[in-house]
């Protein structure tokens, strides 16, 4: 595919349009799946920690199988797989309106659904790096409040739904208003020139027109023997005198010499085949031989890995909130006339905010954006500390909303990961950090409901989220620190192509 230049506008401002109500569509109903979780706890009568894990693999099942999801658009295009990825994520809604038991929802909400989020994500931010260079940043961050909104408003209509026409219908109508996506998907129009040349083959791709070579071979063979046919016949007809004798002999020395040279060009082919099948099992093998030895020289940086653990415990840590809050509140035996909104809408809204001002904040030059980052892991392990004891809607509101804001620095994350690891190594770093995301992700809901299940009551899980995030976030300030980067780079030099973190100079 050959792309024309990025237009910075134009049609570009489309796909913003189109990829915001995209994320909105799909990330809206498993952001805000606490309120389906209180239905599912009462509809199925399972634990909380078994319960649980139906929104966290709806959440994290997408960034786990980033690598796919990446695969899928760059082998087919962002708009077949945003039109094929919207029949997932509404056909996931609707059969989960019919599940009759809580494992049926972990395929249908939790696989299904979730899969199909992490494919929708992965289109719209290609399509939309490929509209926008310099104004990418805002491009990315427009999409991505699309997900925030849609948690504010899936959090209320979902209850609406609820008390309208029970849990299935709400999620039938959810997942009919899904669909929409398919139009949304149908608007992302590839940047391809159409008057471009086609692109030229890979090496891999070059290899099998040596075939040809003997395909002409089989040609001149069989023109040959056209040849001798229409001469033999053309001097037949001229001497008008058959003769049976040189017919035969002709014949066989023919057909001799038709298997010889079939033979030789299907040996030589056999040959081949083989040669080309070897050189490519031994590129492929050393594809993934230079894929591990760079991750190795990956987690010989410090600060990157710091970084893998710090958003490990951040997610097992710091997602449960979005998911529980509203449990939470009900354990709490908080009365629901004094709901004016729900918590996770609240959380919802506010991590819009903090993408918005995180963003603008790590554009600035003075701002470090690592030590930024680690403000907010600390503050986020202090709010998780203070949610047990909040006993009215008024503190659990305020912590929700804090939780929120703290949660957006996702928007600066690709930006403490370009500084740590350079910006040639961004995409591999980038990619094995959202796997283990998607991982904290997915642990982290059961775990807090496995700790409730134990011990029946929620504090001492939000004690062991509290922790995580706050070891995470002390890991990453110790390797960031300059005292620690200068004793390491005495004692050991990094490989060529690593970057490290230089966190005395932007301080």
């Amino acid at each position: 595919m050959v792309f024309r230049k990025s237009p910075d506008g134009g049609w570009g401002w489309v796909i913003v349009v189109v990829s915001f109500f995209t994320q909105f569509l799909c990330y809206g109903s498993p952001l805000a799946v606490g309120v389906l979780y209180l239905e599912w706890l009462d509809a199925f009568g399972e634990g909380k920690g078994k319960t649980a894990w139906v929104g966290s693999l709806a959440n994290g099942i997408g960034l786990l199988a980033s690598p796919v999801c990446s695969i899928c658009v760059s082998s087919f295009g962002a708009r077949p797989v945003a039109i094929f990825s919207g029949f997932m994520v509404a056909g996931g809604l609707m059969m989960s309106s019919f599940a009759p038991n809580i494992y049926f929802l972990y395929i249908s909400y939790g696989i299904v659904v979730g899969l199909g989020c992490g494919l929708l994500y992965t289109a719209t931010v290609t399509i939309t790096c490929h509209y926008f260079d310099k104004r990418r940043g805002l491009a990315l961050g427009l999409i991505s409040t699309g997900s925030s909104v849609g948690l504010f408003i899936y959090a209320a209509l979902q209850r609406e739904l609820i008390d309208l026409y029970g849990l299935d219908g709400c999620l039938l109508i959810v997942g009919a208003l899904s669909l929409n996506i398919l139009a949304c998907g149908s608007l992302m129009r590839p940047l391809e020139s159409p008057d471009s040349p086609p692109p030229e083959k890979t090496c891999v791709d070059k290899v099998p027109d040596q075939y040809f070579v003997y395909h002409e071979k089989e040609k001149a063979v069989e023109e040959n023997i056209s040849i001798l046919e229409k001469g033999y016949i053309h001097e037949k007809c001229a001497n008008n005198m058959p003769d049976y004798k040189q017919d035969s002999i002709l014949n066989k020395n023919v057909l001799s010499s038709i298997n010889v040279n079939e033979k030789d060009t299907y040996k030589k082919k056999v040959v081949e085949q083989t040669n080309f099948c070897k050189q490519l099992a031994k590129r492929k093998w050393q594809l993934y031989l230079n894929y591990w030895e760079e991750t190795v020289v990956l987690f010989k940086n410090k600060v990157f890995s710091a970084l893998f653990v710090a958003i490990l415990l951040f997610d097992i840590g710091g997602f449960p909130p979005s998911l529980l809050m509203e449990d939470v509140a009900r354990s709490a035996n908080i009365n629901e006339d004094d709901y004016h909104m729900p918590l996770i809408s609240i959380i919802g809204i506010m991590t819009a905010v903090g993408k918005l001002t995180l963003g603008i904040l790590a554009d600035f030059k003075w701002v470090n954006t690592l030590y930024l980052y680690v403000i907010t892991l600390l503050m986020t392990g202090v709010a998780l500390f203070a949610i047990p004891f909040a006993k009215s809607y008024l503190t659990l509101a305020m912590l929700s909303g804090i939780l929120g804001f703290l949660t957006g620095n996702w928007s600066i994350f690709p930006y403490v990961t370009t500084k740590t690891v350079g910006i040639e190594k961004l995409t591999h770093a980038y990619g094995i950090l959202m796997f283990f995301a998607g991982l904290g992700n997915s642990l982290g809901p059961p775990i807090v409901g496995w700790f409730y299940d134990w011990t029946q009551e929620y504090d001492t899980a939000f004690y062991f989220s509290g922790f995580c995030v706050l070891l995470g976030g002390f890991l990453l300030l110790l390797a960031a620190l300059p005292c620690w980067n200068a004793c390491t780079n005495q004692s050991s030099k990094l490989p060529p192509n690593t970057y490290s973190y230089k966190v005395a100079s932007s301080a």
